[in-house]
C-alpha cells in the first residue's frame, strides 16, 4: 500500500499529538492577554486622574499603588498575549519543518530507508 505525502504528514502530525490550533483555549488566553495588555493602562490612567483631584496625600498614595498594578497587569498581559501568539506561529513553523524534512528525504538517492528508523535510533 502506498500512502501519499500527504497522508503520511497528517498521520506523522497525529502521532507528534500537536493539539488543534482552532481549539478554544489558546484563543481565550489570547483575547484575554490582549485584554489585559489594554486595561493596564485605562487602570494607570484612572488612577492618574484619581491622584489629580484631590489633595489628600492618603487617596493619591492609594493612587499610586493601583497605578502601578495597572502596569502589572499590562505586563502580565502582554506576557500572555506573546506565549499564545507565538504558540501558534512556532506550532505552524514545527509542522512544516516536519513536512520540508519528508520531503527532503523522499528526494534523497536511497529511498528504501525507513524514515522511523531514525527516530527510534536516536532515542
Amino acid at each position: 500500500m502506498t500512502e501519499t505525502r500527504a497522508d503520511r504528514f497528517v498521520r506523522e502530525i497525529a502521532e507528534l499529538k500537536i493539539p488543534d490550533p482552532a481549539a478554544g483555549r489558546n484563543g481565550l488566553w489570547l483575547r484575554l492577554g490582549v485584554t489585559l495588555l489594554v486595561g493596564g493602562p485605562v487602570l494607570a490612567l484612572l488612577a492618574y486622574l484619581m491622584s489629580h483631584n484631590t489633595s489628600d496625600p492618603l487617596v493619591q498614595r492609594d493612587a499610586i499603588t493601583i497605578a502601578l498594578a495597572g502596569v502589572a497587569v499590562s505586563v502580565v498581559g502582554a506576557a500572555v498575549f506573546l506565549r499564545y501568539s507565538l504558540t501558534g506561529v512556532l506550532r505552524f513553523w514545527m509542522a512544516r519543518q516536519s513536512f520540508d524534512l519528508a520531503q527532503l528525504a523522499d528526494r534523497l538517492p536511497g529511498k528504501e530507508i525507513e524514515h522511523d528508523d531514525i527516530a527510534t535510533a536516536a532515542r
